[in-house]
């Protein structure tokens, strides 16, 4: 009877011993498994981390090559905005020439009476200053007053009709109605009297 006490004894200490390394393999399988499944996930984590840093690397280069192309596709829009803008400028350019073409208006040529007034103010000044008298050439007195503008008749017809008693011709034209450049005639002015008779009477 003893004896099978202590067989039954040994199996189960060998049962107990059975199950002691069951539950023991179940925690190293376990601890494993744990290990193995941190040991992925930081695995996976590095993996990750690195397809990112690879794919800004990435962006990052797209970026910058597409960055001068943009700079260089300004240049040439601004190359062809100016390229456009120019013959803008030469159209307007020619058609403001061809608005200076346009005919001027005449010119507005002094009268008779006009010059008559600007000889009776020259005798009036040299009177003024004690001169005994002036001389007047038509051609300088046409550019002093209208340089450029064909009036010379006007001018002689004034310097014909200021002419007063003793007044005489330094140059005489031929032409008989004495309108040429040439015509000199020489003004006493000490005594500029109204009743003085004119030269030529009209």
């Amino acid at each position: 009877m003893p004896a099978k006490k202590t067989v039954k004894t040994t199996e189960a200490a060998e049962t107990e011993t059975k199950t002691v390394k069951k539950a023991a393999a179940k925690k190293t399988t376990a601890k494993k498994a744990a290990e193995t499944k941190t040991a992925e996930a930081k695995a996976e984590t590095k993996t990750v981390k690195k397809t990112a840093a690879k794919k800004t690397a990435e962006t990052k280069a797209a970026a910058e090559e597409k960055a001068p192309a943009k700079k260089t596709a300004a240049k040439k829009t601004t190359t062809k905005k100016t390229a456009e803008k120019a013959p803008a400028k030469k159209t307007a350019a020619k058609k403001t020439t061809a608005k200076k073409a346009e005919p001027k208006p005449e010119v507005v040529k002094r009268t008779v009476k006009d010059y008559e007034d600007i000889i009776n103010w020259k005798k009036g000044e040299a009177h003024a200053m004690d001169w005994l008298y002036i001389e007047i050439n038509a051609g300088d007195l046409l550019t002093e007053v209208e340089a450029g503008v064909d009036n010379l008749s006007a001018t002689c017809n004034a310097i014909l009709n200021c002419m007063l008693e003793g007044d005489t011709f330094i140059v005489e034209p031929a032409e008989e109605n004495k309108v040429s450049d040439t015509l000199t005639v020489r003004y006493y002015c000490d005594n500029l009297s109204e009743f003085r008779k004119k030269y030529f009477d009209r």
